[in-house]
């Protein structure tokens, strides 16, 4: 199929690459046009046949606001937009409504792999009618793990259970799938800062010599074996005692709203509030815990690190 890509950062660049592996035909429109297969949204959508399905991969809010009000504007009924940022899921069902009144169809895509995603596929929580998900289908088999781009480069299956049987959703109405990924994210907080305080503790005792190879013991045979741990030790090749690193660790807006949804909710989360406030208090002080939690954002997402020399 043919799909419209806007937005060709770190995220949507890789995309583009592991659909176009799939066999579909993506077109690709960002702001630097070294970027770019097409110098604007009006020449993206020209080029796609209809009925054309658009994903949108810029940053949540006013980008993503004004993108999909241009959109809005050159598509035609039949069309589909997909909002594969991490709008909040409130803003999906205001968009999807302002498109219905065009005849355009609307579906929200929480989307997560990081960097990694190119080789080992992107986790998918969409939500929307199925006539609309059913369009933009052959895109989602193409990104998630074990889809189409592995089997077309690879020709094998997996052993045991199907090779990506998991890993992909239909959440559920406009709104589900960023709500999903919110949640996602809020327990993403929560382990985290377990392996963070975990590894603050064993550097500052004096019995424990290797606090590295502790962590690496951990990969096999323990209950908390899992990427993020995978991560922490590549994190802690790449610098034994994080020592390169300021304890300082940003946060992306999802976990405050997952914490604003629980308390609307009346849902007790203890564990993934008190994470985000941990982030929060990284902003005050050199917090060592926090050298952590901004390497493990680094191995899985490529996102910015601060250096300990900048004050």
């Amino acid at each position: 199929m043919e799909l419209g890509l806007v937005g060709l950062g770190k995220m949507g660049g890789n995309m583009r690459e592991r659909i176009r592996r799939a066999g579909h035909t993506v077109i690709g429109y960002d702001r630097n046009p070294d970027l770019a297969d097409v110098a604007s949204l009006e020449e993206l959508v020209g080029q796609l046949q209809g009925p054309r399905v658009v994903w949108v991969m810029v940053p949540a809010g006013a980008a993503t606001q004004s993108t999909i009000d241009e959109l809005g504007a050159l598509l035609s009924p039949g069309d589909v937009v997909v909002d594969g940022g991490n709008s909040r899921w409130t803003d999906d069902e205001k968009h999807a409504a302002e498109l219905a009144e065009k005849g355009i169809g609307f579906v929200d895509c929480g989307v997560s792999g990081g960097v990694w995603g190119l080789e080992n596929g992107y986790a998918l929580m969409y939500g929307g009618d199925e006539e609309h998900v059913a369009k933009v289908q052959p895109v989602f088999d193409a990104l998630k793990p074990g889809g189409t781009a592995e089997r077309s480069s690879s020709g094998q299956g997996g052993g045991g259970r199907q090779e990506g049987e998991f890993g992909s959703v239909h959440a559920g109405k406009v709104g589900a799938g960023h709500f999903a990924k919110m949640v996602h994210n809020g327990i993403e907080y929560a382990m985290m800062q377990a392996f963070a305080e975990g590894w603050e503790l064993l550097e500052a005792v004096d019995s424990v010599t290797d606090v590295r190879e502790v962590f690496r013991s951990w990969q096999e045979g323990t209950v908390i074996r899992s990427w993020l741990l995978d991560l922490a030790v590549r994190a802690l090749d790449d610098d034994e005692h994080l020592a390169k690193l300021r304890g300082y660790a940003q946060d992306s807006g999802e976990g405050r709203w997952t914490v604003e949804a629980a308390i609307d909710h009346a849902v007790p989360l203890p564990a993934i509030t008190a994470s985000l406030f941990a982030r929060f208090g990284s902003r005050q002080d050199d917090s060592p815990s926090m050298k952590m939690i901004a390497a493990l954002r680094n191995q899985f997402g490529g996102h910015a690190v601060t250096s300990s020399t900048d004050k």
